[in-house]
């Protein structure tokens, strides 16, 4: 299969580097839907070339910008201070050791407005594209380029064919599918992407599960 045009011209963005704004608007974007929405506040730690450019490279224009939803050809980017101001927001950046992790990496520590903490690491590999690493302490993998789903849940036989057998009942294709966890008959981390969007309905059935302790919707990103 040929590449396609995003990775051919790359991606269309606003500001001093595509590189850093346009995959940092994306994380900060993939951010904003695993906390359902704009948070009350934010916390952004900046690790390794983030942690030395960011703000010469719009960096942190461009997190701020992805936290309120925007896209990286928006042009509201380069003045997103002021509209995340107009929301409410509160943010700061901070800088942070990451450890053994990709130089262009970035935890974001949201409060939401219902009073829970949201945590997302990212990093932004090149090109635009993203890599989330974690999601609210647990490990995952994903790119934002599918929709994607991603699931706490229980260690026990049977949960996964329930939940796939439920994306063929509605004939959607399932592109990846993915199963973390950390010892048998533990908590379990589970993450679907696939080829088309997913129906509220859908989505809802699986929440009921027995066994599905959360469930998180992202709908892709690289629209």
């Amino acid at each position: 299969m040929g590449a396609g045009i995003f990775e051919v011209i790359g991606p269309v963005m606003v500001g001093p580097s595509s590189s850093h704004t346009a995959g940092a608007v994306r994380i900060g974007a993939i951010a904003n839907r695993i906390c359902g929405g704009i948070p009350a506040r934010v916390n952004f730690y900046l690790h390794g070339s983030f942690a030395e450019t960011y703000r010469g490279h719009g960096t942190d224009n461009a997190l701020v910008g992805g936290i309120l939803g925007m896209s990286p050809s928006d042009e509201r980017l380069r003045n997103s201070f002021q509209y995340a101001r107009k929301q409410g927001l509160e943010f700061d950046f901070n800088t942070i050791d990451l450890g053994d992790v990709h130089p262009n990496t970035i935890k974001i520590v949201m409060h939401a407005r219902d009073g829970l903490i949201h945590e997302v690491i990212g990093s932004s590999i090149g090109g635009g594209s993203v890599l989330i690493s974690s999601v609210d302490n647990s490990r995952v993998e994903f790119s934002g380029k599918y929709p994607t789903i991603f699931t706490s849940h229980e260690d026990k036989p049977g949960l996964i064919a329930r939940v796939t057998s439920l994306f063929a009942d509605r004939g959607i294709n399932i592109a990846f599918l993915k199963v973390f966890r950390y010892s048998r008959g533990s908590d379990a981390s589970m993450l679907v992407e696939t080829d088309a969007q997913m129906p509220a309905d859908l989505i809802g059935a699986i929440g009921k599960l027995e066994g599905i302790k959360s469930i998180v919707y992202i709908n892709e990103i690289y629209s």
